[in-house]
């Protein structure tokens, strides 16, 4: 039997269920049926595949190495199931458009986008640090993405087409104690005396290799170390709580970044230059979605180009961005 050829979409549908739910139950619910037909088709793709991919758990399940190997795969078939669907009913369902989170400055542009466009039919994406905008592009789960097209681990193909959609400033974000809090902004020589908390930077991504570029460009010291106490922050709530805490943390954020708000946070502009986060636009140039055109045509006529002159980008992105 070829494994390559003969998977059961069914069981590939189950098998995506239960990771994104955490339980067989949960997964069961999703899909409208019982938990036990999931472990059954669960069980049938583990036999095809001839090894685990979850491991059973007092409280829920979790990805062995097989499980992990599968999943980017599995969500690509099902995705390529639903599109050979929608071209044989015709129907190109919402347009799926993958932002890195709510709080993202994506994000906000695509409720501008939707205030204005009472007719567009669009479903947001919402990725993470580990499966990101472009992961949900590449995948199928997502018709276009917000994301820098360069950088991170992977090479994006030659058919991802890409329009500058919105140059984000970097402000400093430091409590109130920190010696930079007050100020109505600081320099990039000014921070090279300070170290600058990342942890989001540690992961292999897209920003990773910006803040790797901004350190190289700036000599500005990043901090990618999440460890740096036992009670290290999850979250970003969390995060700026030992901020505002804290007489020398400092963070970056981007200028569109919707912040918790802290009454011991202070943001300070950075300036000579100001280093500035690259979001583009990114879709496969073959998809032939009849909502792609109109947004593209939106983010490509309200990019913020006129703040290019005065913001630092990695030289990778210029091409696109002036």
């Amino acid at each position: 039997m070829d494994v390559r050829t003969d998977l059961d979409l069914a069981a590939v549908r189950a098998f995506v269920a239960a990771v994104d739910e955490g339980q067989f139950g949960f997964a069961g619910d999703l899909l409208e049926i019982s938990q036990q037909a999931v472990s059954k088709r669960i069980a049938k793709l583990e036999t095809h595949l001839g090894t685990a991919l979850f491991e059973r758990l007092p409280g829920g399940i979790a990805l062995t190495a097989a499980g992990r190997r599968l999943l980017p795969h599995a969500r690509s078939l099902l995705a390529i199931a639903e599109e050979a669907a929608v071209a044989v009913r015709g129907d190109a369902g919402p347009l799926r458009v993958a932002v890195l989170g709510e709080r993202d400055v994506a994000m906000q542009s695509m409720r501008f986008y939707l205030d204005r466009s009472p007719g567009a039919e669009i479903d947001i994406v919402l990725s993470n640090a580990f499966d990101t905008s472009r992961d949900a592009l590449m995948s199928g789960r997502a018709d276009a993405a917000f994301a820098r097209n360069h950088g991170g681990p992977r090479r994006l193909p030659g058919h991802i087409a890409a329009v500058p959609a919105y140059l984000e400033p970097l402000h400093l974000v430091v409590g109130r104690d920190h010696p930079l809090s007050g100020r109505s902004a600081v320099s990039v020589g000014e921070l090279r005396a300070f170290t600058v908390w990342v942890p989001g930077a540690r992961v292999p991504s897209e920003w990773a290799d910006f803040y790797r570029d901004l350190n190289a460009h700036t000599g500005i010291t990043i901090d990618t170390d999440k460890r740096r106490a036992d009670d290290a922050p999850s979250g970003v709530e969390a995060m700026f709580d030992r901020i505002a805490g804290s007489p020398t943390l400092a963070t970056f954020s981007g200028e569109g970044f919707h912040n918790p708000w802290h009454p011991h946070v202070r943001r300070v502009p950075i300036v000579d230059p100001t280093p500035a986060y690259p979001h583009a636009l990114l879709w496969d140039s073959t998809n032939t979605h009849p909502g792609l055109p109109g947004l593209i045509s939106h983010v490509r006529g309200n990019y913020n180009s006129d703040v290019a002159r005065d913001c630092w980008f990695p030289e990778a992105d210029r091409a696109l961005f002036l």
